[in-house]
């Protein structure tokens, strides 16, 4: 029975079905949730590739990133086209092009599998060369040219029992994990697996790993540190069209500090990314300094997102600061490459001024992510630096839980926000530390340890949540090893794959007949 479930999908031509695997795969990530779709999707993507040439595999891997990318990055196009002062053609024009490129990477996954599988009915293809090629393309995405790892397959997996596996190996080795399963899951399905027990042994032990995810998810790998406290998250849903209007600055510093003074019994009040649109020294001595003495005299700390200004070399950053018992500043090392600066700006010329977004010439920041804040270190990341984890593992061990604000009113009312909230949950997740996500129009929310969420505001809300935070300590194995450990995992299975597949014992390879395309 399960053999014969392979037949259906043997009759749609291979290109369309590597699209439709791809985007099928968006469905696993938030806000759709359903995450053994991820799994379905690899064995989808492997199914596509098998009996084809590296090159048709090439075609058929940017297909399946066409449709991932095409369905699940498409709200880039509001960014550039609603709030970049871009025509609607070039913001188009220009998404489209960047979801192409980003679709390379799986053109370059399909390409790699078919030229170093040799014989398909070893299983070295969907169990180890897959699996492999998936995690080690996955990690390049995630730091070349800055790095785009939106989408990394294995977030879609938080509320799955692969996220027992999280602490351990981090989101690359749960992608890892992932591509295994649908390795596996095509060998369950698939009508000329060999041995002829080979199917059955296939879904055991697709089974057997989400059973032992599913135990790990028990498991707690750090320990509270201290006494627990009140937070406060301040949104306060200032529309992205009027942020950075001159007129609008007396108002959204007002509606700030009113939802701030509605909470002064919390212990801890965040505010978001670039709450105020103004310069630190420009607003000290009206705002900031009487602010942060209220704060001394009443006994709670700030957390609030300002644009800060070196007078000296006259660079400005996207900074963090911590106001209170005592003042700390934190400045954003990660860039946004065309949102926060240009990169290539002398080579691209006039192209460059196509991105006429406000504030987009930052400079980064150095040092490590930690901000003092009260008698606390604080691991700090704002808005989609938190995508970086390990980036963000650099607080550690010190930082007892995290901070992470955001202004996602760039991408409107689609699934950016949604899967953003994803990626904070998993970066809770991997180092064990309560996270506080403060934003401007959406999704606010207050983590837990275990990535589950305690609180949340849903978007386009004003107003402020709350909830008891309890400070950490203690390393998870991710933290500790970072992304070495499923880095290396990757590059074991290539090799072993590649080794067996190029055996003497092998099998010569033979042509296996597909439906025209």
């Amino acid at each position: 029975m399960l053999r014969s479930l392979q037949a259906p999908f043997a009759r749609i031509p291979r290109p369309l079905l590597a699209l439709g695997a791809g985007s099928l795969a968006v469905l696993s990530f938030a806000p759709f949730g359903l995450f053994p779709l991820a799994a379905i999707a690899c064995a989808l993507f492997y199914q596509a590739l098998s009996g084809t040439t590296p090159g048709a595999a090439l075609w058929r891997g940017w297909l399946f990133g066409s449709g991932l990318f095409g369905f699940g990055i498409f709200w880039i196009r509001i960014s550039l086209d609603e709030f970049g002062n871009m025509e609607a053609w070039v913001a188009h024009l220009l998404t489209a092009l960047f979801i192409g490129l980003m679709a390379l990477f799986y053109g370059v996954t399909g390409w790699l599998i078919r030229r170093l599988e040799r014989d398909r009915r070893n299983w070295t293809g969907p169990l180890l060369l897959m699996p492999g090629i998936w995690v080690l393309v996955e990690w390049l995405r995630s730091w070349l040219l800055t790095g785009f790892p939106w989408l990394s397959l294995g977030y879609g997996q938080i509320d799955g029992p692969l996220a027992g596996y999280v602490p351990l190996l981090g989101i690359h080795g749960v992608s890892l994990l992932v591509a295994l399963s649908g390795g596996l899951l095509w060998g369950a399905f698939n009508g000329q697996a060999h041995p002829r027990h080979a199917p059955f042994a296939a879904l055991m032990a697709l089974i057997a790993l989400c059973f032992i995810g599913a135990a790990l998810k028990r498991i707690d790998w750090t320990h509270p540190s201290g006494h627990p406290f009140q937070a406060a998250l301040i949104q306060a849903n200032i529309p992205q069209a009027v942020k950075w209007d001159p007129e609008a600055r007396l108002m959204i510093a007002e509606t700030h500090v009113d939802l701030t003074l509605e909470h002064l019994d919390a212990d801890l009040i965040v505010w978001p990314e670039t709450a105020l649109p103004d310069f630190l020294h420009q607003i000290r001595k009206p705002l900031i300094d009487p602010l942060a003495e209220r704060a001394r005299r009443e006994g709670f700390e700030i957390v609030l997102g300002i644009p800060v200004l070196d007078l000296e070399s006259g660079r400005y950053f996207n900074g963090l600061l911590a106001i209170g018992s005592q003042e700390s500043v934190y400045t954003k090392r990660h860039l946004v490459p065309f949102g926060e600066f240009t990169p290539f700006k002398s080579w691209l010329g006039p192209l460059a001024e196509l991105f006429a977004v406000p504030m987009s010439d930052f400079s980064p920041g150095t040092g490590r992510p930690l901000l003092q804040v009260g008698p606390h270190q604080v691991g700090a990341s704002i808005c989609y630096e938190d995508a970086f984890p390990g980036e963000l593992i650099e607080s550690l061990p010190e930082a007892v839980y995290l901070i992470n604000v955001s202004n996602d009113a760039w991408f409107g009312d689609s699934l950016a926000p949604h899967q953003h909230l994803e990626i904070a949950r998993m970066r809770a997740l991997e180092t064990g530390r309560f996270l506080l996500r403060a934003t401007n129009t959406g999704i606010s929310a207050i983590i837990d340890h275990r990535g589950q969420l305690v609180a949340q505001l849903p978007l386009f809300v004003r107003g402020v949540i709350t909830a008891e935070v309890q400070p950490r300590e203690g390393l998870t194995p991710f933290a500790r090893f970072g992304n070495a450990p499923a880095v290396g995992l990757g590059c074991i299975l290539v090799l072993i794959g590649a080794g067996l597949s190029r055996s003497p014992g092998s099998r010569p390879p033979r042509p296996h007949p597909e439906p025209p395309t």
